[in-house]
């Protein structure tokens, strides 16, 4: 942890990590810790309630994340795409874990404080951050950092049209902060996180906004965040942007240190992700055996949130009743898992009629005929 500003506060030697003084901030920071863990320790998957979800460290597998991007960048049709891109080469393929994003390789000697990572839709940005901020607040990883805030354009979009100071948001974001002063912002090691930049709908303007170099000063949504990716707001933070392929270009590159790829599973954590998510090692070997025999579904895996809905479908079908073929195909898949959804939806809010396996195969052929017919 960083050292807060106190008559205790000595300066360290350059390169030394400063070690806070100021029991009252520590115990702030400390405090922090705690609510950020609480918040994301879990997760909650499809009709899950809120606060019943499933531990993230249980079921989350490592990803296969690249330092560099795609010669080709698709931002039309992510899914459609899938097999072309998974067969793209990579300018400079180099694996690199995820809580290591901020660290140079072996052969860089540039100082990393901006970086941007790109993924298609339901790649596993969001777990990722997710995982990261979990591992700082238990902890585990990137420990040099004092502070790590976490913001999601979804909700920065909420306030886009009204006045901020950098502190304001974080006091009115994460209470747990508000006795954090500006002052002790200025000595702390810092590192915001801001997901989803295909959410945004902020005025992100890098050339013609105003410059800010106050923690205090209020301004617009927009400005703050180009200020604080510019390095004009607190100049030694850490900042990682989050974002789908196509809006990434709201950031200029000149202004990103290090661009990432989630590029999704790899065959063996495709595997690892089923094992996790299906506790019984028999069945979770059935659904991998299954997969391998289709190779879209296959191809498809590669997307985390493509094997949560295969894993939904072939655990309901392999521990009930029913009788059939399992789903080879896209349309299958994901018309039996739109049926699944229903059932579950029923048994949460309808206390009335329980829909029988026999039910549900005959609505699973009629939904796959109307879905063919639709060219789905």
């Amino acid at each position: 942890m960083e050292s807060p500003v106190g008559e205790h506060y000595q300066v360290p030697l350059p390169g030394t990590p400063r070690r806070p003084a100021d029991g009252g901030l520590q115990h702030v920071l400390d405090e922090y810790k705690i609510s950020v863990r609480r918040r994301c320790e879990h997760v909650t998957e499809g009709t899950d309630e809120a606060g019943s979800g499933t531990l993230l460290n249980r079921i989350y597998t490592e990803l296969y994340i690249t330092e560099g991007q795609s010669e080709e960048v698709n931002t039309q049709h992510e899914v459609r795409q899938l097999e072309k891109t998974s067969k793209m080469k990579i300018v400079h393929e180099t694996p690199i874990k995820c809580h290591d994003i901020f660290k140079a390789l072996p052969d860089q000697q540039k100082h990393i404080r901006v970086v941007l990572t790109n993924g298609v839709a339901g790649v596993g940005k969001t777990f990722s951050v997710q995982k990261f901020t979990l591992d700082w607040a238990e902890g585990l990883e990137n420990q040099d950092v004092s502070l790590l805030i976490l913001f999601s354009f979804r909700e920065l979009n909420l306030i886009k049209d009204e006045q901020y100071s950098l502190l304001m948001l974080l006091h009115v974001f994460h209470p747990t902060l508000q006795k954090v002063t500006a002052e002790q912002l200025a000595v702390c090691k810092l590192l915001f996180i801001f997901d989803g930049l295909d959410e945004s709908r902020l005025s992100l303007d890098f050339y013609n906004s105003e410059v800010l170099s106050d923690v205090t000063q209020k301004s617009s949504v927009n400005v703050l965040l180009t200020n604080l990716i510019k390095g004009n707001l607190l100049p030694s933070a850490l900042v990682w942007i989050t974002s789908r392929p196509a809006a990434a270009s709201q950031i200029p590159p000149g202004y990103v240190d290090r661009l990432t790829e989630v590029r999704g599973f790899t065959d063996a954590q495709k595997e690892e992700y089923f094992r996790r998510r299906v506790s019984d090692e028999d069945l979770s070997s059935r659904i991998i055996s299954h997969i391998k025999t289709s190779r879209t579904l296959h191809i498809m895996c590669q997307i985390p949130v493509f094997c949560w809905i295969t894993a939904t479908v072939l655990d309901h079908m392999l521990t009930t009743d029913q009788r059939g073929e399992l789903p080879k195909t896209l349309t299958d898949l994901y018309s039996h898992f739109l049926l699944v959804q229903t059932k579950r939806k029923k048994q949460k809010y309808d206390e009335g009629h329980e829909t029988s396996p026999q039910e549900l195969m005959e609505a699973d052929r009629e939904a796959s005929s109307e879905a063919g017919e639709a060219g789905v």
